[in-house]
């Protein structure tokens, strides 16, 4: 078996340009993903409020753009917009920059999209599920690939729903392995991620299968993808623990505490530089702040401390100083 391809996977208010770009320059991923940006959103007057979902610099590799919505004819416009480089232009992204794919989010759990139909309701509404894959399908006309991310069925496994997509002979199909109903309150079950592996060897289709859930180490990642010869794992909360988990060998657990807060601090003066218009409030830091500022003395004081922080400016004004500082014995 070739050797796995190992995924940052999108998280909403998480992996944007900012977070992407810190994760790439420690240890960088074989693809990421962008938050997922709602077409419907995208073609009406609310399209510049989104676009920040969006947003990527020319450094960024292998990006692909996840897509949510209920439009049909939506998903066909937005697909155009991103096969063919305009929306990568209308980003400011130079002639030759561009995604390498268009995903589908099709297992998003939370109460205000499925409420509307739309994410993980689609487990549930084939028809429209079919529309939507093939208008975006259309849209693309082969220029880029098609992918979808999804989960193992809505209120019960349901392993007709991944027949159905492999059926549709995607480029890519992502496997969380939960159902809607489960959120994240069970363990992911690997077993049926192996059981859709299967499933696609039978159908006899190229969709590679990338299995999701619950993965904490690059290490964890491979044994799985070797156990149930998967193409490739996607990650997600991991990279909270560990920003440097897609290296072969990863030096965070041994990282001194100075090199922790220059991490963070390189990450709220991106933000701060990515971010001038005030596009993202401030207190979005707040979440990505106990990545670094853990495991040594003093680090719930300082996370305190840091987390108050009504700007970017007051954010590295107690960075600076923290560094000058001795950890509290």
């Amino acid at each position: 078996m070739e050797t796995p391809l190992l995924i940052l996977a999108p998280m909403d208010d998480v992996t944007d340009t900012v977070f992407r770009q810190v994760v790439q320059d420690c240890a960088p991923p074989d693809m990421t993903f962008t938050e997922f940006v709602n077409v419907d959103g995208l073609m009406s007057v609310g399209r510049a409020r989104l676009l920040k979902k969006l947003r990527f610099v020319a450094s960024e590799k292998n990006l692909v753009a996840q897509l949510w919505g209920l439009k049909p004819e939506n998903f066909k416009a937005v697909a155009q917009q991103i096969a063919d480089g305009s929306l990568a232009r209308e980003l400011g992204l130079p002639e030759g920059h561009n995604f390498v794919g268009v995903d589908l989010n099709m297992g998003c759990p939370a109460k205000s999209e499925v409420s509307h139909g739309a994410c993980s309701a689609l487990i549930e509404n084939r028809p429209l599920a079919k529309e939507i894959i093939d208008a975006t399908s259309e849209g693309l006309a082969g220029r880029l690939p098609l992918s979808v991310k999804t989960r193992v069925g809505f209120s019960h496994v349901d392993m007709s729903w991944i027949e159905f997509l492999l059926e549709q002979k995607l480029s890519m199909l992502i496997i969380h392995g939960r159902t809607r109903k489960e959120m994240s309150k069970v363990p992911a079950n690997w077993d049926l991620i192996g059981e859709a592996r299967e499933l696609r060897d039978k159908l006899t289709v190229n969709t590679l299968i990338i299995g999701n859930g619950d993965v904490m180490s690059r290490q964890q990642a491979e044994e799985l993808a070797a156990k149930y010869q998967l193409d490739g794992v996607m990650i997600g909360r991991g990279v909270f623990h560990d920003p440097y988990l897609f290296a072969q060998e990863s030096p965070w657990e041994s990282l001194a505490r100075e090199d922790r807060l220059e991490l963070y601090r390189k990450h709220v003066q991106l933000f701060a530089d990515t971010w001038q218009n005030g596009e993202r409030a401030v207190h979005t830091l707040n979440k990505f702040c106990k990545i670094y500022v853990n495991g040594f003395d003093g680090a719930k004081e300082l996370r305190e401390h840091l987390m108050a922080a009504e700007s970017t400016n007051e954010l590295l004004s107690i960075l600076d100083e923290s560094r000058q500082a001795q950890p509290t014995t």
